[in-house]
């Protein structure tokens, strides 16, 4: 049996589960209970507060774990170690730690920061950024609500998660300088056993399928034989794009994967080659 740990409420929880699911993994739960199993995958799940997660899987009370890498940032530098290791990002909850001061506030550089005092949920991060950029400020630890800590004068900046940056607008603060990036990953225990990592390698592969799905689309397009080897320059697909004559004489059907993030660039270039009737289909999942 596999043991993961997953946030028990809050932006990573929902996220979490939809991979798993879409990794053909089904959890039932009821409200309100904080450890499960799987009912098609030797996968035990326990729901826990976001804090506590880097900890249980120090202890080997669990053997994975979905969590933000900001926190993990934040733990190994609490340890001053590197023994939870991050064997796959998964492409969620992204966002970035961020230093924002008052709007009104004038920010030339970094250098502003000194002697200031600095609220965040992230000292060690913070503290060792400083320490980089050869920086003296006074941090002041908050567990929530960073937020509303100039506003009530108790520091002149903070340091703290930013997804939209909405959150910062309402409470009259701009984002000057960003620390680290951030998203959902997953990380294992160094006291992980073997039969246990033999399910987590079951795992990985269904989620890097779905990973890879989520990030191509699918496409089928029709193409003059002339101009087909232009087109398979442009499309090479996993291997190669499968090529069928069309009953058209002098036409063929092409289907191949594109990458999402060149999707409308490559889509131009084929039409500016030729293509035409050229269908985008989603993936629901890639296996390589």
């Amino acid at each position: 049996m596999l043991k993961i740990a997953i946030q028990k409420s809050g932006r990573l929880h929902d996220d979490s589960i939809k991979i798993l699911k879409e990794a053909g993994i089904y959890i039932d739960n009821g409200k309100d209970q904080l450890k499960t199993t799987s009912r098609n995958f030797p996968l035990e799940v326990l729901y826990l507060r976001n804090g506590d997660i880097p900890q249980y899987l120090r202890d080997g009370v669990v053997d994975i774990a979905i969590l933000g890498e900001n926190l993990l940032v934040e733990n190994l530098l609490v340890e001053k170690g590197e023994d939870l290791k991050i064997v796959e990002k998964l492409g969620f909850s992204k966002c970035r730690v961020s230093v924002a001061v008052p709007k009104e506030n004038d920010f030339n550089s970094l250098q502003d920061l000194e002697g200031k005092k600095i609220a965040t949920s992230y000292p060690n991060t913070v503290k060792n950024f400083l320490a980089e950029k050869g920086i003296n400020a006074e941090l002041h630890k908050i567990s929530g609500s960073v937020e509303i800590a100039p506003n009530i004068g108790l520091a002149d900046a903070i340091v703290d998660i930013v997804s939209s940056g909405s959150t910062l607008f309402k409470n009259n603060l701009k984002e000057v300088e960003q620390i680290l990036k951030s998203e959902a990953v997953l990380a294992v225990s160094p006291q992980i056993s073997a039969e246990a990592n033999q399910i987590l390698n079951k795992l990985l592969f269904r989620i890097q399928s779905v990973l890879k799905a989520r990030t191509s689309k699918y496409v089928l397009l029709n193409a003059p034989n002339d101009k087909l080897d232009k087109i398979i320059e442009i499309l090479p697909g996993m291997k190669s794009p499968t090529v069928l004559p069309l009953a058209k004489e002098g036409w063929s059907s092409l289907h191949s994967v594109i990458n999402e993030e060149t999707f409308w660039e490559v889509i131009d270039e084929l039409k500016n080659n030729g293509a035409e009737g050229i269908l985008i289909c989603p993936i629901e999942k890639m296996v390589l």
